[in-house]
C-alpha cells in the first residue's frame, strides 16, 4: 500500500517536474557511458533519473547557478550504479550540494607530517554518512575513462559508491552482499587486489587504477567502482576476479558476454 502510495506521489510530482525525453538525452549525450544503455534499460534509468531529482533536493556550493541540465546529467550519472539495485538504496540521505569548482571543507586538516592546518585542499567531491554529496561541477565535466592521471575518472560515481558502502558497517569498502554472494569471497578478493597494487605502487609499476584508490579500503571499493563503469574493458583485464565480483554487487555487465569471451 505503502509503494503505490509513493509511486503514486512521484508520478505526479515527475510529471509537475515537466522534464522530457529529448531534455534528458541533451544533458546526457557526452557521456559515452551511455552508449551501454539501450532499450528498456535506457528507459528504465531515465525515468529513476526523474525520480531521483523528485526524491533528492539540489543545493548551491557557494552560490553556483547550476541549471536543469546539469541536475539532469548528476541524477543520471547517480542512477547508473543502483539501476538493476533500485533507487531505494539511496533512502538515507536526501541532498546535493553542486559547487562550480573544487570546494574546501571548513575543518582542520592534518597533512603527512603531522602539522594541522585550519583547513584542508579542494576537493572534487564528498560524502557524508547520513548527510549530503557535494560534488564539484568541473570535475563532473571532466569525467572520462582516462581523465585523471590517465585513469577512469567519474565524482559522482565515486561519491555515491561510498554512500552504497556506508549501509553496512561504515565505509570500509564492503557494503552490502546480496544474498548469492559470499563475504568472505568479497573480503578475500578486495584484499588480496589491495596488496598486490600496494606491492606494485612500492616498486614503482604502472598501477591499473588511480593510486588514490590505495589510501583506504572505503576509497578502494569507490575507485574501483569509477573503473568499472568508465572503463570496465581495462577493469576486466587487469582486475578479472574485482570486475566479477562487482558485476555480482551492481547486478550489471558493463562488457558483453560475447567480448568478454573473446
Amino acid at each position: 500500500m505503502f509503494n503505490r502510495l509513493r509511486n503514486w506521489l512521484e508520478n505526479r510530482r515527475v510529471k509537475k517536474m515537466g522534464f522530457t525525453a529529448e531534455q534528458w538525452e541533451s544533458a546526457i549525450a557526452d557521456w559515452p557511458v551511455m552508449h551501454r544503455y539501450q532499450g528498456a534499460e535506457r528507459d528504465a534509468l531515465r525515468d529513476m533519473s526523474f525520480r531521483f531529482l523528485v526524491r533528492k533536493t539540489f543545493a548551491s556550493g557557494s552560490g553556483f547557478q547550476y541549471t536543469d541540465a546539469m541536475c539532469l546529467k548528476v541524477a543520471t550519472m547517480a542512477c547508473v550504479p543502483v539501476l538493476h539495485l533500485g533507487l531505494d538504496w539511496y533512502d538515507r540521505w536526501k541532498t546535493v550540494i553542486l559547487y562550480e569548482d573544487a570546494f574546501v571543507p571548513n575543518r582542520p586538516y592534518r597533512t603527512e607530517d603531522g602539522v594541522e592546518h585550519s583547513r584542508g585542499p579542494g576537493l572534487s567531491g564528498e560524502a557524508w554518512y547520513r548527510g549530503p554529496v557535494i560534488l564539484s561541477w568541473q570535475d563532473i565535466c571532466e569525467t572520462g575513462a582516462h581523465t585523471r592521471h590517465g585513469k577512469a575518472n567519474n565524482v559522482v560515481i565515486h561519491e555515491l559508491a561510498h554512500k552504497l558502502d556506508m549501509l553496512r558497517d561504515g565505509a570500509n569498502g564492503a557494503p552490502p552482499m546480496h544474498p548469492d554472494m559470499r563475504p568472505g569471497e568479497w573480503h578475500d578478493i578486495f584484499t588480496a587486489v589491495w596488496d598486490r597494487l600496494q606491492n606494485d605502487w612500492r616498486h614503482h609499476r604502472t598501477l591499473p587504477l588511480d593510486d588514490y584508490a590505495l589510501t583506504s579500503p572505503a576509497e578502494f571499493f569507490a575507485v574501483c567502482s569509477e573503473a568499472f563503469f568508465e572503463a570496465p574493458e581495462n577493469m576486466r583485464k587487469e582486475m578479472p576476479e574485482v570486475y566479477r565480483l562487482l558485476c555480482q554487487f551492481y547486478r550489471q555487465q558493463p562488457v558483453p558476454l560475447a567480448i568478454a569471451g573473446m
